[in-house]
C-alpha cells in the first residue's frame, strides 16, 4: 500500500496515521501534519486507499452500498492491507501501537475505528475521528472490552449532508457506554473538518501521547 509521510524533527515521541476520505488520496490530509503537530514531535503517515472505482475520482477504502454499511469484501481487503502497513511502520520506526493515534476523515475515520477497535489488532493510544462512523459490516464487530486505554476524539458537523451527525452521536454513546474516554464536539458545519477543531485536536494529541 502506497503512503505519504512527514518525519519528526528529531526522535519521534509518537506516530499519527491519518486515513483520507472517499475520492481523494494520501495527499489530502498530509498538509494537516504541521497544524496537528506544529512542534514536529510525531512521525506522521498518510496511507493511500487501495480502490479506484469506475466513474469516481480519487481512491476509496471500500465500496459503499449504503452510508455506514461497507461492502464486506472490499472492506476486509482494505482492513488486511492497512494491518500490513501499520505493522510495517511500527517495525520501521521502532514506535509501538501504544504510541500511536489512528485518525481520519469521513471514510478514513471508519477505517481508523476499524483498526483501532479490531479484536485482532493491538489497541492504539487514541482514535481521532473527524466526520465518520463506527462501521456496521458483516463479519466484523468492534471489540470494546479491555480497550479502554484507547482515548477517542470525535468531531462532526451538525449539518453534515453526507454522514449524518447521528452517526457521531451513536459512536459517542457506544464508546462512552463501554467506558472509553471520549472527547466529543459538534459544530455548525457540513461535511468538513471544522478549522476550530484543529487546535483542539492538536492539544488532545499532545495529552494522549504525552502519557505514553
Amino acid at each position: 500500500m502506497a503512503f505519504g509521510e512527514r518525519e519528526a524533527a528529531a526522535a519521534p515521541v509518537g506516530l499519527l496515521v491519518v486515513h483520507h476520505g472517499r475520492g481523494t488520496d494520501e495527499r489530502d490530509l498530509l498538509p494537516l501534519a504541521d497544524v496537528l503537530d506544529p512542534q514536529r514531535r510525531l512521525h506522521i503517515v498518510a496511507p493511500r486507499a487501495p480502490l479506484q472505482l469506475p466513474g469516481s475520482p480519487g481512491r476509496h477504502w471500500y465500496v459503499v452500498p449504503r452510508v455506514g454499511y461497507p461492502d464486506p469484501g472490499t472492506f476486509a481487503a482494505a482492513r488486511s492491507q492497512l494491518a500490513e502497513l501499520h505493522d510495517a511502520v511500527w517495525e520501521r520506526t521502532g514506535l509501538s501501537p501504544s504510541q500511536t493515534v489512528l485518525g481520519g476523515f469521513s471514510m478514513g475515520t471508519a477505517m481508523s475505528y476499524t483498526m483501532g477497535l479490531d479484536a485482532q489488532r493491538p489497541a492504539p493510544a487514541g482514535i481521532l475521528a473527524f466526520s465518520g462512523f463506527v462501521p456496521t459490516v458483516d463479519g466484523w464487530e468492534p471489540q470494546l472490552t479491555g480497550r479502554q486505554s484507547t482515548r477517542v476524539l470525535i468531531a462532526h458537523g451538525r449539518w453534515d449532508p453526507v454522514i449524518d451527525v447521528s452517526f457521531a452521536r451513536r459512536a459517542r454513546a457506544l464508546l462512552h457506554g463501554a467506558g472509553f474516554d471520549v472527547d466529543y464536539r459538534e459544530s455548525e458545519v457540513t461535511h468538513m473538518i471544522d478549522p476550530a477543531d484543529l487546535p483542539r485536536a492538536a492539544g488532545w494529541l499532545d495529552r494522549v501521547l504525552a502519557s505514553r
